[in-house]
Order: C-alpha cells, then sequence, then structure tokens
C-alpha cells in the first residue's frame, strides 16, 4: 500500500474508532507493524494533525486538518442537518444554541453549492409529542459528566419518598419520553437510571471519580454484555 493511502487509512481509523486507541489496535487495522504505526503516527503530527497519546496509553485524534467542510457529500450535510436539528428539540436552551451555532459555522465555510444543499435539505425534523421542558440543572449534569465530579441531589423513589444521593455521572440519556442520567449511586454502590425530572437540590461536589470513571464504563459494557440492565433510580 502507498504510504499516502496508509496515512488516509490510518487517520480514517482514529476518526472512527472510539478513543483513546491503542497502538496495537491502530497497527491491526492498518495492517502495518507498530514500527510502522509509530512511524505513520509521526508524519501525521508533522503534517498538522492533532494526534495526543503516546505508546502505551493509545491515541486520541484532538484536532483533523486533514478533513475539510468542503469533503462532505450530500448525504453528509443531510445527516448533519438533521442531526442538529435533534439537537435543538431534545436538548436545553444551552445546547440548542450550540447547534445554531454549529450549523452556522458549518455552512459558512462550505463552498456555495454545498451550501445550498445545507439549507434546501429535504429531511426535517418534527415530533407531534412534545417532549417535557429540559430541567435548569441539565447543564450542571452535563458539566459534572464532563469534569468527572460527584453530584449530591435529592431523588424521588419509586414509592414516592425522597432520597439523598451521591451520584457519579457518566452519560446523559436521550430517550422519546424522557431524559436520563446513566450514573454509579454511591448509596446503592450500583449503576442507576436517573430521571432528570425526578432530581432536585442538584449540587456539584467537591469529589472527582475521574480515577474511576473508564472501570466503570468498561464494567457497565461488559453488564449490558451479559444481558444486566441498570434499574431505576426509583427503585430500591
Amino acid at each position: 500500500m502507498a504510504r499516502a493511502d496508509r496515512l488516509f487509512r490510518l487517520l480514517d481509523v482514529l476518526r472512527r474508532l472510539p478513543q483513546p486507541v491503542t497502538a496495537a489496535r491502530l497497527a491491526a487495522e492498518t495492517s502495518v507493524s507498530l514500527r510502522t504505526l509509530y512511524r505513520d503516527i509521526d508524519a501525521l503530527r508533522a503534517g498538522g494533525a492533532r494526534i495526543e497519546g503516546a505508546a502505551g496509553l493509545g491515541y486520541t485524534l484532538a484536532e483533523d486538518p486533514a478533513l475539510p467542510p468542503q469533503m462532505f457529500t450530500r448525504l453528509e450535510v443531510e445527516a448533519l442537518v438533521m442531526g442538529l436539528a435533534e439537537v435543538r428539540l431534545a436538548g436545553d436552551a444551552e445546547l440548542a444554541r450550540a447547534a445554531d451555532l454549529a450549523l452556522a459555522k458549518i455552512v459558512a465555510t462550505l463552498p456555495e453549492r454545498v451550501q445550498r444543499q445545507a439549507i434546501h435539505a429535504t429531511h426535517q425534523v418534527y415530533r407531534g409529542e412534545t417532549r417535557p421542558p429540559a430541567p435548569p440543572h441539565m447543564a450542571l449534569v452535563r458539566q459534572a459528566a464532563w469534569d468527572e465530579r460527584a453530584l449530591d441531589i435529592a431523588y424521588r423513589d419509586r414509592d414516592g419518598s425522597l432520597t439523598r444521593r451521591r451520584i457519579w455521572p457518566l452519560a446523559l440519556v436521550y430517550l422519546d419520553s424522557a431524559l436520563m442520567c446513566l450514573a454509579w449511586c454511591c448509596l446503592r454502590q450500583d449503576f442507576r437510571r436517573f430521571h432528570l425530572s425526578e432530581m432536585s437540590e442538584v449540587r456539584l461536589a467537591e469529589d472527582s471519580f475521574r480515577p474511576r470513571r473508564v472501570a466503570l464504563l468498561r464494567r457497565f459494557i461488559d453488564q449490558l454484555r451479559a444481558g444486566v440492565r441498570p434499574a431505576s433510580g426509583r427503585s430500591r
């Protein structure tokens, strides 16, 4: 395989796979030796790609100057417009504004022909059933998940009683009729799904769960593969 084709393939793998990606996985995906893989990583970095990480730690593609916006196909433009429209419907005001700004930035950098495709996209998003408005603490929960910080919350159990808990928010989950937070519940010592609408008195705690986040996610994925689903935070 020509070197240019090999580097392009490596970039594509870095874009697609969950990051960080180990050197062994990258070498296997691109059918090269580890020694060649390390040289290719250095070549991409020299060409302007910002690839974070090192041997033994895995690699993350933080910035990809090799993928200019004008490479979007018509279907990719449709997907972007449709996806950002869904964000406007499902997210809070902060996310909705971010979706509008993101679309404006993308369209502004496209060639005129592709700009017209974005403006006149044939896919539209509409929901007959109105979702409940995003709760005021949604931004705080989202930030805690990004910062890997614990949250102290009040939460209503299935029987309607109010409990106080410390949780480690791992992800926000958007369902058709509910907005949920997948988290580790320190009270129950297990994974739980918390309805954001049932949370109150949400406060950011000082504790960080960063040293345990990766292990928790791996454990959660293993449970899903074994058919074990996280219980609702309303259950005892």
